[in-house]
């Protein structure tokens, strides 16, 4: 799944091209054989027509990440929200021949701003720009952990007190916005705790130490276009290079790569998530 990174980095490709741009036409066959027939999404056929009739004729004034979501903010006040799931991918261009392309917004400009989904999970909605607060999972997100304001004491503060594996707060969206499996199992491992660790019972120190990998990670990431070790494409159809900067992360069986470590990476399942460890420098915190 796209996580901070790779949405970050899709943004930032989005807002070079399509911030001006009228919305002229909508396609989509989400809705035929849709799975999950959720009735605030396009996969729905009444709320693709009423989503139709709400974005055709407005343009886009600015295109913003929330966590993983990409927030596409229109001119009649209205916000589309696009979260590319497992497998999805927003690009902008000319893609008439990618089958997976479930989604087309036709813009002024002649050129197309495309949602290719391979497993049709990505979820797009339209809500209220002024009442983005109140959606159900924008308005519950947790802190930015590259925003300025937030630091290693913040972070401490909101695990502190918890009793939960720390590979799974970290990937929790309430407590720390935009972590997910990749970024979580790298943080650890630079941070050399194993992610069965119980967050009150992680030192603060640590925690200290854990702000900074993120910090450096998730920027390094950003700076390299996102990991594309899976399906990540960025706005134009290109793959990301963070894939290449692995340290755990899809490593299982390899020889740990921190210097002097002898460890041999391992993968477990935490709450349904893998995890990606080495069991001879990550320690266990319980």
């Amino acid at each position: 799944m796209p996580e901070l990174p790779e949405v970050q980095t899709t943004v930032k490709g989005l807002k070079k091209v399509i911030i001006g741009k009228t919305i002229k036409d909508v396609w989509s066959d989400f809705h035929i054989g849709a799975k999950h027939n959720n009735k605030q999404n396009i996969k729905n056929k009444k709320y693709l027509e009423q989503f139709k009739k709400i974005i055709t004729g407005s343009t886009i004034k600015n295109i913003e990440r929330k966590a993983k979501n990409i927030l596409i903010k229109l001119s009649n006040d209205y916000t589309i929200i696009v979260h590319m799931k497992m497998t999805g991918n927003l690009m902008y261009g000319l893609y008439p021949n990618n089958k997976f392309v479930h989604l087309i917004f036709k813009l002024s400009d002649g050129k197309n701003l495309v949602l290719a989904d391979m497993r049709k999970f990505a979820s797009v909605e339209f809500f209220k720009t002024n009442e983005l607060h109140l959606h159900k999972r924008i308005g519950q997100l947790g802190p930015e952990p590259l925003d300025p304001k937030f630091s290693a004491k913040n972070l401490f503060e909101i695990f502190h007190s918890k009793k939960l594996p720390i590979k799974s707060a970290l990937m929790e969206q309430k407590f720390l916005s935009g972590i997910g499996n990749i970024y979580s199992d790298e943080i650890l491992w630079q941070t050399g705790i194993h992610p069965v660790s119980v967050t009150n019972k992680i030192p603060q120190r640590k925690f200290g130490e854990i702000f900074k990998a993120m910090q450096k990670i998730l920027k390094l990431s950003i700076k390299e276009g996102g990991d594309s070790k899976s399906d990540y494409l960025n706005a134009f159809g290109k793959k990301g290079n963070f894939q290449n900067f692995h340290k755990v992360y899809g490593r299982k069986g390899e020889k740990c790569l921190k210097t002097n470590c002898s460890g041999t990476i391992e993968r477990i399942v935490i709450k349904g998530r893998s995890a990606h460890f080495c069991p001879k420098h990550q320690l266990i915190y319980k």
